[in-house]
């Protein structure tokens, strides 16, 4: 530095350049001073990031948009699924693609030798395919446990005792363990969301039956192993008690007991939450809790969260209301007392316990909402995810209660709590009950705002939510609704259900509006709606079987079209109501044919009427009279026409009545 300092004044004398130098000189002398001094570099801690807090920091400064559809569908107008139906076909579909590409790269792995990425990313590589000849070795077997390959283990195992190659005790431990986790079946890869997320929920009851294999892999290690340790009866005390071997269970934790064998917490869980299955009645489920409960404490065990909730999950299942409760109560409070907050499942439980179908009412939500309101939660129970459906469930059917309702739903989209929502079953029967509470409870105004904001892309009303609204429209007078539910019915497919289709068309006949554009939009929905079932009729994909009209249907139909003065489409219906006779089932309403003759008589249109009083005369309408009197004397008619109306009804029909000629006067 300093030489070239020198160089430098040599060809710049100036001196502002000599100045500038000498700071330079100085700057030097005190950098080196100070760089002897020793430096302690703090690094800081490393903070884990998982591979999507990126997307949900950008995530957050968004926002949850209702009104936009799920990302996972095309940002497309025309690939934006608008039914239940597609919804879950297009997302199942783009799963099924990739299932097809993993498979061909699995059937074809010599032809992808290349590397997608460095280091290169295990889901990117074929696995391996073992079979009776393979040459393996322990690590081979080590490596299948990690990756949950639970069939590949079980071959490889025996592969391994087969060319009597040693495998550890820890080794067998751990495949023990997988085994009675998995109960020597595979499990859904992780990567397959859509297919665990549209997976259609099972009843507790539908599971709640014995599945364990017996005499399978796990049972013989267990067996082999001479000098077994606690960790052996925890795995399979624990595998037995979650498919429900429950004898074996039990046996298994007595021989633990008399070998002063000692257990952990999560075991002592397994055995509580089968207690509803190793006694009958009531009281001696309780002292079988209060039993492995005295046991715990006696081993100096310290209870958790799954403790709480197997002892909820058994008094769920003892009948009454005053000795469940009671129970419940008390459990909360030593669970208190000993640190251990409730979560979701623990609430789930004390709601099946106080609101029971046929049990007294109770307001224990209220109190459960005022403890957790405001609170993020996540998962620490697989039942977790069955609170938020039930508590919905007890807002409409216990409480019917639609403050309450809201409070629940904020409380579901609070934070992340959304993510305890469960599976598409239960976020279905989750907006089922939220609709309906608000549809019967609030203003048509104040519900149309929530179902504008939720529909359909968070949730498609099933046909039973769509009656609800068609009914608070009824009731309302509110016809304004219709053309927008009737659009939405197309969306939905619910275009077949008979129940909905008459019941718009109730609506439209009993409440005939005064505006004209609506009288327009009325006759297009009964002609669409009448356009379509004759297509479904036609095609016979009709879900309701049937394999005609009704002819009240066709009615309400050619009333609201005379109405709309469409003669044209009019004149089709009652023509399909009169050649088609055979096929409907049923006669038309009278007020229908009415409409119509009266419709023929403003178009002049003589013979079409008087073909409609053939048909009512043939029917047997007491109306058939009055018909022909009023055509006669409102239409100028030929003899011919004139003959007709006489041989339909009588030429004494036509003379005009008391009331004719007293309004005559």
């Amino acid at each position: 530095m300093n030489h070239l300092c020198k160089s430098f004044s040599k060809l710049h004398p100036h001196p502002a350049f000599r100045i500038t130098s000498t700071l330079l000189h100085s700057s030097r002398s005190s950098t080196i001073t100070a760089s002897s001094a020793p430096e302690k570099i703090a690094l800081p801690r490393r903070i884990e990031r998982s591979p999507t807090d990126i997307l949900n920091a950008l995530s957050s400064t968004v926002g949850f948009d209702p009104t936009a559809a799920h990302y996972k569908y095309h940002d497309d107008p025309y690939l934006i699924p608008t039914s239940n139906i597609a919804k879950k076909t297009y997302a199942m579909a783009q799963e099924a693609g990739r299932k097809a590409a993993h498979w061909i790269r699995q059937e074809n792995a010599k032809l992808f030798q290349h590397k997608e990425a460095a280091p290169p990313v295990p889901m990117f590589v074929p696995t391996m395919i073992y079979n009776e000849e393979s040459q393996v070795e322990a690590t081979d077997l080590e490596k299948l446990i990690g990756n949950v390959d639970v069939k590949d283990a079980v071959l490889v195992y025996n592969l391994l005792k087969k060319n009597n190659i040693v495998v550890s005790e820890e080794l067998k431990q751990s495949l023990m363990e997988l085994l009675c986790f998995f109960n020597h079946e595979d499990s859904l890869a992780e990567e397959y969301i859509e297919e665990r997320w549209f997976r259609q929920g099972v009843t507790e009851k539908g599971r709640q039956r014995k599945t364990w294999k017996d005499f399978e892999l796990a049972e013989q290690i267990f067996h082999e192993i001479e000098d077994k340790k606690p960790e052996h009866y925890c795995a399979l005390i624990r595998g037995m008690a979650k498919y429900f071997q429950v004898e074996k269970a039990w046996a298994l934790y007595q021989e633990t007991i008399e070998k002063g064998i000692l257990l952990d917490t999560n075991t002592f869980n397994s055995l509580l939450q089968i207690a509803s299955f190793l006694k009958e009645s009531y009281e001696m489920r309780w002292d079988l809790v209060c039993e492995v409960l005295t046991a715990m404490k006696n081993q100096g065990l310290m209870p958790n969260i799954g403790t709480l909730n197997a002892v909820l999950q058994t008094i769920t299942t003892i009948g009454g209301y005053n000795h469940p409760r009671t129970y419940a109560l008390k459990t909360l409070s030593e669970f208190k007392k000993l640190g251990i907050e409730p979560s979701l499942a623990s609430w789930y439980y004390m709601l099946a316990i106080f609101c029971r179908e046929r049990g007294p009412t109770s307001h224990i939500l209220h109190d459960i909402m005022n403890e957790i309101e405001n609170k993020e939660f996540h998962i620490q129970d697989p039942k977790d995810t069955f609170f938020f459906v039930t508590a919905m469930d007890v807002c409409r059917y216990h409480l019917h209660d639609k403050d309450l309702a809201k409070r629940v739903n904020n409380l579901l989209h609070f934070k992340d709590n959304y993510n305890l929502i469960g599976d598409s079953y239960k976020e279905s029967i989750y907006y089922r009950q939220f609709f309906t509470v608000l549809c019967n409870t609030e203003p048509l105004e104040t519900f149309m705002e929530t179902y504008n904001m939720l529909v359909p892309n968070v949730y498609i009303p099933e046909p039973s939510v769509m009656e609800d609204i068609l009914k608070c429209i009824d009731v309302n007078c509110a016809v304004d609704y219709l053309p927008q539910m009737w659009s939405h019915m197309i969306q939905f497919d619910h275009t077949g259900r008979e129940n909905l289709l008459n019941m718009i068309l109730q609506i439209m006949i009993t409440n005939q509006p005064e505006n004209p554009e609506l009288v327009e939009k009325f006759t297009t929905i009964a002609w669409d709606m009448y356009k379509r079932l004759e297509e479904l009729i036609a095609a016979g994909s009709n879900r309701n079987q049937r394999t005609g009209f009704s002819g009240a249907l066709l009615g309400d139909v050619l009333t609201i079209c005379c109405r709309g003065k469409d003669y044209e489409k009019a004149q089709t219906l009652f023509e399909k109501i009169n050649n088609d006779q055979n096929s409907i089932v049923g006669d038309p309403k009278v007020m229908a044919l009415r409409a119509f003759i009266q419709l023929s008589i403003e178009e002049k249109k003589p013979s079409l009427a008087i073909t409609c009083l053939q048909y009512c005369v043939e029917n047997g309408f007491p109306e058939s009279a009055e018909f022909g009197r009023h055509i006669h004397s409102s239409m100028t008619l030929d003899e011919v026409q004139i003959g007709k109306i006489k041989r339909y009804v009588g030429a004494d029909a036509l003379k005009p009545s008391k009331v004719d000629e007293e309004e005559g006067k």
